[in-house]
C-alpha cells in the first residue's frame, strides 16, 4: 500500500498544495513550523478520521476558512486504486468520500489507508496514562483486524450503559437496579472478555516483535517485556464485577473491566515508566509502533505507510542511525529540520515553507 499523491485545501497552514510521493523513502524538510508535521497529520486522518496531534476538527482548518479539504490516491498491493476525500468544517458534520462515494459511517474507512504515525508525543505511550496505552493497544487490534472494532465498541457502549445505571441508583441497591445490573454485567463480562482475549493475544504476538526492534534500535542485547495481565482475567470478569457492585453502587462507576486496563512495560527487568532513562523510554515507544508495523503487514499482507515525524530530534545519534538502517520494506515518509545521512536511502526530498513545497 502506497500514497501516490496528496492534495491539500485550506488544510492548518497550507492554502493549496500539490504533492506526488514515490513508494520508498520520502524525507519531508523545512525548517520547524513550516507545515512538515502538517502534512503528516493529514495523511494520517485520511486512515483514521482522527488527528495524530489530538486535536479537534477546527485546529486543523485554516485560519479565515470554512472548510478543508484532504484528498489523496492511494495504491493497494491488489493494483486497486482508491480516491479517499475528507471535508472538514467548522459547523456540522465532516465528509469523507471513498471513490466518490460519500461514507456513511466512519468505520467503513478501516483498511482503505493503514498508517503507523511515530511522532515525539509517543513518549507517552510508556510514561503517560494508562488510557493512553488501551488507546494504543485497541488502535492496534484494529489496524490487525478490523473486526475488533467492533468488539472495542461494543464495550464502550456497555460501560457507558452501566454508568449511567449506576449514577441513576443514587448509592442504592433497589430490586430494579439489581436486575438490570444483572443485564449489563452479563453483557460486559462476555464482551469484555472476548476484548480481554483479543488483547491478551496480541500482546502475546507483539511481546517477540518489541524485543526485536528494540534490539535493532538500541543495537545491543536489551530484555524488553510487555506484559497485559489485569486482575479481572484471573478471577473472570462476572465474578470481578459481582464482587465490586457494592463499591461501584457507591461510587457510581464501573470500577473494573478492560476499561481499566494497563499494559506493564519493562527494560532490563525494571518498570520503564519510572526507571528508564528517557532515551529508553523513546527507543521503546518507537519500538512498539514498529512492532505493530510489521505485525499489521504480517497479517494483511501489505505494509502500512510509516510515518515518522520528527523522530531523529528525538534519538541520539547511534539510535538514529539504526533506525534508518533498519527501515521496514514499503513506503516510509520522514519529516526532519535537517539533512539526512546516506544511510537512509532517500529516494525524494520534499522541501516545505511556509505550507508550501518550494522545491524537491
Amino acid at each position: 500500500m502506497i500514497i501516490k499523491r496528496l492534495e491539500l485545501q485550506q488544510f492548518r497552514n497550507y492554502v493549496a498544495a500539490e504533492i506526488d510521493f514515490t513508494d520508498g523513502v520520502t524525507a519531508i524538510v523545512g525548517s520547524n513550523g513550516q507545515g512538515k508535521t502538517s502534512l503528516a497529520e493529514s495523511i494520517g486522518y485520511l486512515a483514521t478520521l482522527k488527528s495524530f496531534r489530538g486535536v479537534n476538527t477546527e485546529a486543523m482548518i485554516r485560519a479565515g476558512a470554512e472548510t478543508a479539504i484532504i484528498r489523496a490516491n492511494v495504491l493497494h498491493g491488489d493494483g486497486r486504486d482508491v480516491l479517499i476525500e475528507a471535508e472538514l468544517t467548522r459547523e456540522g458534520k465532516n465528509r469523507t468520500h471513498v471513490n466518490r462515494q460519500k461514507l456513511a459511517r466512519s468505520r467503513d474507512l478501516l483498511g482503505i489507508l493503514r498508517t503507523t504515525v511515530f511522532s515525539p508525543d509517543d513518549l507517552d505511550l510508556v510514561k503517560g496514562a494508562p488510557s493512553l496505552r488501551r488507546d494504543f493497544l485497541d488502535d492496534s487490534l484494529v489496524s490487525v483486524a478490523i473486526k475488533n472494532d467492533a468488539i472495542i465498541r461494543e464495550v464502550e457502549r456497555v460501560v457507558r450503559q452501566r454508568n449511567a445505571l449506576l449514577k441513576q441508583a443514587g448509592g442504592r441497591i433497589s430490586n430494579e437496579i439489581s436486575t438490570t445490573l444483572d443485564v449489563w454485567d452479563e453483557k460486559l463480562s462476555m464482551h469484555g472478555s472476548e476484548l480481554g482475549d483479543a488483547r491478551a493475544t496480541l500482546v502475546a504476538r507483539l511481546s517477540e516483535m518489541v524485543q526485536f526492534a528494540y534490539e535493532e534500535l538500541a543495537d545491543s542485547a536489551t530484555p524488553v517485556e510487555m506484559i497485559y495481565e489485569p486482575q479481572w482475567r484471573k478471577i473472570g470478569l462476572a465474578a470481578t464485577l459481582g464482587a465490586a457492585r457494592a463499591d461501584d453502587v457507591r461510587r457510581a462507576v464501573t470500577t473494573s473491566g478492560p476499561h481499566r486496563d494497563d499494559i506493564d512495560l519493562y527494560i532490563n527487568g525494571l518498570p520503564a515508566r519510572t526507571h528508564a532513562s528517557q532515551g529508553e523510554q523513546r527507543t521503546l515507544a518507537l519500538a512498539l509502533r514498529l512492532a505493530v508495523h510489521r505485525c499489521v503487514a504480517q497479517e494483511v499482507g501489505s505494509s502500512p505507510i510509516l510515518i515518522l515525524d520528527d523522530v531523529l530530534s528525538e534519538l541520539d545519534p547511534q539510535r538514529s542511525a539504526a533506525l534508518l538502517r533498519h527501515f521496514p520494506v514499503g513506503q516510509v515518509l520522514i519529516t526532519t529540520a535537517g539533512v539526512l545521512p546516506d544511510i537512509a536511502h532517500i529516494e525524494r526530498v520534499i522541501k516545505i515553507r511556509l505550507g508550501a513545497v518550494v522545491s524537491d
